[in-house]
């Protein structure tokens, strides 16, 4: 499904380089649910900005079901990549109401809006936020900029189930949120990418979330990869392990190292 291979990604910081990128390579198959951890600077989320298409790496390629995609711009792989990022605000327009939203994500042509909000839809939009236990399905046409936090970042995964991408990817997605609601997020998560078999890549700073979520694991440093997870050895480790695998490589002065899941 989707391929990264000896992707380089070099920035150039005054007279010195930067290198966010150092060579990753990875392979994804349809339905993994890859969760990625790292200290500060690691490259976590300029690896995200290059699978999305907002980067153009400095070397290297970016496979989307064989297709090579490396200079394709975010906006083209915009329908086949779903993307949900720390802050809830960004995930919606905040002065279109949660229906509006919802149509807008689910649009699969030029149709209007007006064309889109009929009934059935309404009503179709209301079973869809029903199973988030949250009532946004009595507040359809309540604008976006009204809701809480928690319940823009609930919408927002639930615009993504709409609009069905072949890729999703989770820019710390649940850390500006507080516990309550950053739990109920990673369920919500959990149970949509269980349900529809998404692939599915998580930046996170919360350990225990890392190994909760998905099927593998990978721990990035200074642009690299380190170490990789997967299957049993994954489900069975606990956060202490995981401190003593980054201890063991000289990266334990990050805050990442004493954050726990919500």
């Amino acid at each position: 499904m989707l391929t990264l291979e000896g992707v380089r990604q070099v920035f150039r910081s005054g007279q010195d380089l930067v290198v966010a990128l150092a060579g990753i390579d990875l392979v994804l198959d349809r339905g993994d649910f890859l969760t990625v951890i790292g200290s500060n600077g690691a490259g976590k989320t300029t690896l995200l900005h290059v699978i999305a298409g907002n980067l153009i790496p400095t070397s290297g390629r970016v496979l989307i079901d064989g297709e090579d995609v490396t200079a394709t711009p975010a906006h083209r792989r915009a329908r086949r990549i779903g993307r949900i990022v720390q802050d809830p605000l960004s995930g919606t327009a905040p002065t279109m109401t949660i229906a509006e939203n919802l149509a807008l994500a689910s649009k699969r042509s030029k149709r209007s809006l007006a064309v889109a909000l009929t009934r059935r839809r309404r009503r179709e939009f209301a079973e869809v936020l029903r199973p988030l236990g949250m009532g946004l399905e009595r507040r359809l046409d309540d604008p976006a900029f009204l809701l809480s936090g928690g319940e823009r970042q609930a919408l927002t995964v639930t615009m993504a189930t709409l609009a069905r991408p072949d890729i999703l990817l989770l820019d710390e997605h649940t850390a500006a949120l507080d516990p309550a609601n950053a739990r109920r997020i990673g369920e919500l998560t959990e149970a949509f990418v269980e349900r529809t078999g998404l692939t599915t890549l998580m930046v996170t700073h919360n350990m225990e979330q890392a190994i909760a979520l998905g099927n593998r694991l990978v721990m990035m440093h200074k642009g690299r990869i380190v170490l990789e997870l997967g299957g049993e050895k994954k489900r069975s480790t606990k956060v202490p392990e995981l401190v003593s695998l980054f201890s063991h490589r000289h990266i334990a002065d990050d805050e990442l190292l004493l954050e726990t899941a919500p």
